[in-house]
């Protein structure tokens, strides 16, 4: 009943209980609600965390000593105003979005009313992105072609992709999808790209991709307003100059990667593409959580390789790895 204020079923009885029984202990309260001592202690630390019970005076946090439930009027009315307080923030957060995209909607129109017209949809929220990919993807008629960065995939959105997959390939629709490398390193991952080559699909790898981006029929691309937070939403993209050069951009990404199922290769100085990926990165001044988020690989992962690779070149910076990267061959000059 309480979930939206940060109250879990569980949280929600402990704090219930402590208010009809003040004085129980914590094997008390569990005997009560027939669990174990060990979950109504950390159902206390959740409550702790949202000020809805305080401990003695001199008992941090955590200790074995019961802490004292805060009243419903005072405890609930303040996650009440905190819970309102975020979602006016996240009111003025749409409404800049919306500004923001109504300004790209107008310079658009500025640019290119007369040779090249661009039409701007602004979607706020996963939700009505997912809503606009379904009506597209729905109604393609020849192609799909998507760039999925991010690493491994979640089985919740593998499991929804799919009857839609089955029906766009039974009907004779090109699906070219690419994932980052890392989803080699995912059984469920690589198992679900394997299930879309086996329907017809074509799946490729690399190391690195620019952006999130599906293109339908080369007429609508949708893209992240912001990479960094999918939260932000996306826009809906039409018009032949700008689809022309976003097609331009799927192209080369699929020239550069590897169809799924062709091993990794290294190169003459033994660098896999991923190693080259992250050196390039590396020498950009990426950190770890970077390089690890660009790649789709944890921050262990990322950490290690960077690790192994400072210690072949030999270097104690990320600068001084780029530079010898670059008189050794690893790397061009102007990375």
């Amino acid at each position: 009943m309480l979930e939206a204020l940060g109250l879990d079923e569980q949280t929600e009885a402990v704090y219930r209980a402590m208010l009809s029984h003040p004085r129980a202990d914590a094997a008390a309260l569990a005997e009560r609600l027939g669990t174990t001592p060990e979950t109504v202690r950390e159902a206390w630390g959740r409550l702790s965390a949202l000020s809805l019970v305080q401990y003695p005076a001199g008992c941090p946090a955590g200790s074995p000593a019961p802490p004292r439930a805060v009243s419903p009027e005072v405890g609930l009315e303040y996650l009440l105003a905190r819970r309102e307080a975020e979602f006016a923030r996240e009111g003025q957060r749409i409404a800049g979005a919306r500004a923001v995209a109504r300004q790209l909607i107008a310079d658009y129109e500025d640019l290119h009313q007369v040779s090249s017209p661009v039409s701007v949809e602004h979607l706020a929220g996963v939700d009505e992105v997912r809503t606009r990919l379904a009506v597209l993807t729905e109604n393609v008629r020849t192609e799909v072609m998507v760039l999925a960065p991010g690493g491994a995939q979640t089985e919740a959105n593998m499991a929804a992709s799919r009857p839609l997959n089955e029906r766009l390939l039974g009907r004779g629709v090109t699906m070219r999808t690419i994932y980052l490398d890392s989803v080699r390193n995912d059984p469920a991952s690589e198992a679900h790209a394997k299930w879309l080559t086996a329907l017809g699909g074509q799946v490729r790898t690399v190391a690195v991709l620019p952006l999130r981006m599906t293109i339908v029929d080369r007429t609508t691309a949708v893209l992240p307003v912001n990479s960094e937070d999918s939260g932000q939403g996306a826009v809906a993209l039409t018009g032949q100059g700008t689809l022309t050069a976003l097609c331009t951009l799927f192209e080369t990404v699929w020239e550069q990667a590897r169809p799924l199922g062709q091993a990794t290769r290294r190169d003459e100085v033994e660098l896999d593409h991923q190693e080259e990926a992250t050196l390039r990165l590396l020498a950009e001044g990426h950190t770890d959580e970077g390089i690890a988020k660009r790649l789709g690989v944890s921050h262990r992962t990322a950490r290690r390789t960077a690790t192994v690779l400072m210690e072949r070149l030999g270097a104690r910076s990320r600068f001084e790895a780029g530079v010898r990267a670059v008189r050794r061959g690893w790397l061009p000059p102007e990375a």
